[in-house]
């Protein structure tokens, strides 16, 4: 079963910078793409941001300029790199992965979340 451990959150004032960080285990398959989504309070899970294996990133408008994401496949990793940060980018950040299994069966797995909280 796939695991994902985040790490990188925390307390940040607005304009500072944060770097999450996701790690993937226990693959029997492959990773087709990795992803970043967070959910405020009394808010939506949203997508932040996506990289597949093939094709350009995505980003959410809001943090296009801001946010980075980055992937690492031999470390099964992917990161997101958050500059300028502001209060309404508070939220816990989950990361995503999608996997195909050796059988051939796809499905989506979840990290546990981290915190971020922006303010001042």
């Amino acid at each position: 079963q796939v695991q994902l451990v985040e790490s990188g959150g925390g307390l940040v004032q607005p304009g500072g910078s944060l770097r999450l960080s996701c790690t993937a285990s226990g693959i029997t398959g492959s990773i087709t793409a990795m992803a970043w989504y967070r959910q405020a309070p009394g808010r939506q899970r949203e997508l932040v941001a996506r990289k597949a294996n093939n094709g350009d990133p995505y980003l959410l408008d809001s943090v296009t300029g801001r946010f980075t994401i980055s992937r690492d496949n031999v470390k099964n990793s992917v990161y997101l790199r958050m500059n300028s940060l502001k209060p309404e980018d508070t939220a816990v950040y989950y990361c995503n992965a999608d996997v195909v299994l050796t059988n051939g069966r796809a499905y989506a797995a979840w990290g546990q979340g981290t915190r971020v909280t922006v303010s001042s």
